[in-house]
């Protein structure tokens, strides 16, 4: 499958790097996938990510596909989960996954039983830039 393009802040590509660099090395594996996005990704400066966009502290609408079932999760840095169902962790699969998509973008998501939906980006009802929000 390939790899819809994605968009990451400056702000947050630094604050995930020291992340990833602070793991200790048995978690070098867990964080192989989100390094490789960052990577792949167009860095852009906190004011100019498009409002449409998944930056870290989103909170983002999905639709399961071709069900049409709706949830919404907020990506968080590890340090930041409360143990809240509706979060997830940059440093999940998932999570690492959904950084810098755009609403109307399509991902495979993991569910039980090891098969994957399609999960398409409906809305990011809260992105930080969006609102100003640049400190978090």
């Amino acid at each position: 499958m390939i790899k819809p393009a994605i968009t990451v802040t400056s702000l947050d590509l630094a604050r995930i790097e020291a992340l990833l660099n602070a793991l200790p090395a048995s978690a070098a594996a867990q964080a192989e996938p989100l390094w490789a996005e960052l990577d792949r990704a167009e860095i852009v400066e906190p004011q100019a990510v498009p409002p449409t966009v998944v930056t870290m502290n989103s909170r983002v609408r999905f639709v399961m596909e071709p069900a049409g079932k709706e949830f919404e999760l907020a990506l968080r840095y590890p340090r930041d989960l409360d143990g809240r169902p509706d979060e997830i962790s940059i440093l999940a699969p998932v999570g690492s996954a959904l950084l810098g998509l755009s609403v109307g973008q399509c991902i495979e998501w993991p569910v039980p039983g090891g098969q994957t939906v399609a999960v398409r980006i409906a809305d990011i009802p809260y992105q930080p830039e969006r609102a100003g929000r640049f400190e978090l």
